[in-house]
């Protein structure tokens, strides 16, 4: 099929409509190509996934990640996870990576590889960064895929799983393998560089008890508010050896567009550390 004379799969450069998954087409993603690629010969170009938080703005994240994308070559790819998978009004299920028989971080795997073998780019690592949902998601898939990725940026979740063996999913991660069937790799941990960033007034109080859908015991451990929680994940991880760079950025609340430029700092700094993903 072609469309104004030409093919729907011939890759594009600038900002892509969305794309259904072959994998899963009730998922889709978004990217943005700041200059040609071929479509043959995986390049070493690097990739910066962005997870949208349960406002589902893929695209504006996408959008504002360009000139990141201009400046260092990155390829920016913003999946969308529809709210209202599985049941009518659902928001949260991809934070937590499982949910009934769907496995989100196997989504974005499939994701990634489906849509770097159309642009002929390394899928080998990646930057992975989060905001608010998206930090859930994204710390998570940390713990989970520490191979994959070349560094990584959550911003400001409202529920943290800190490794520890105490608690169980998702609180902690005494069960981790039996929820994940793999063990936790605290070097690989280690290996990746990881950013935790939060506005310095995101301090609300959050949902307790049952007036969280997320509530477990122990939830309210790392903290009642998301500048309490990230900053126990932050010592969290720092007691665990991950190498961490923490930031809060003065006067902003919970919006995400406001602690970009720091991230942008951090991605392009993890960058700047791997030679084969320099321009």
């Amino acid at each position: 099929m072609r469309v104004n004379g030409r093919s729907p799969l011939t890759p594009v450069t600038g900002a892509t409509s969305l794309y259904a998954c072959q994998y899963d087409q009730r998922f889709s993603y978004c990217a943005y190509i700041p200059n040609p690629v071929t479509e043959t010969g995986p390049q070493r170009r690097p990739l910066l996934v962005v997870i949208h938080g349960t406002d589902r703005s893929a695209q504006r994240y996408r959008d504002e990640f360009q000139d990141f994308a201009d400046s260092t070559g990155a390829v920016v790819l913003a999946p969308l996870f529809p709210a209202g998978i599985g049941e009518p009004g659902e928001l949260n299920s991809y934070k937590m990576i499982k949910y009934r028989d769907i496995r989100f971080d196997r989504v974005l795997l499939a994701i990634i590889e489906e849509f770097t073998a159309r642009y002929g780019i390394s899928e080998r690592q990646f930057l992975l960064f989060g905001f608010s949902g998206g930090g859930q998601f994204v710390h998570r898939f940390f713990y989970l895929h520490p191979d994959r990725l070349l560094g990584v940026s959550v911003a400001a979740p409202g529920n943290v799983t800190l490794l520890d063996p105490s608690m169980d999913w998702f609180t902690g991660t005494r069960d981790f393998k039996e929820q994940f069937g793999t063990e936790l790799r605290m070097e690989e941990l280690r290996r990746v560089p990881a950013q935790l960033v939060i506005g310095s007034e995101d301090n609300s109080i959050l949902p307790s008890g049952k007036e969280n859908p997320f509530w477990l015991p122990g939830v309210e451990i790392a903290g009642n508010t998301r500048l309490e929680r990230i900053r126990s994940l932050r010592d969290n991880w720092t007691s665990s050896g991950i190498r961490v760079r923490y930031d809060e950025v003065p006067g902003a609340a919970h919006e995400g567009i406001k602690l970009l430029s720091p991230v942008k700092d951090f991605l392009a700094d993890t960058l700047n550390a791997n030679d084969n993903y320099l321009k």
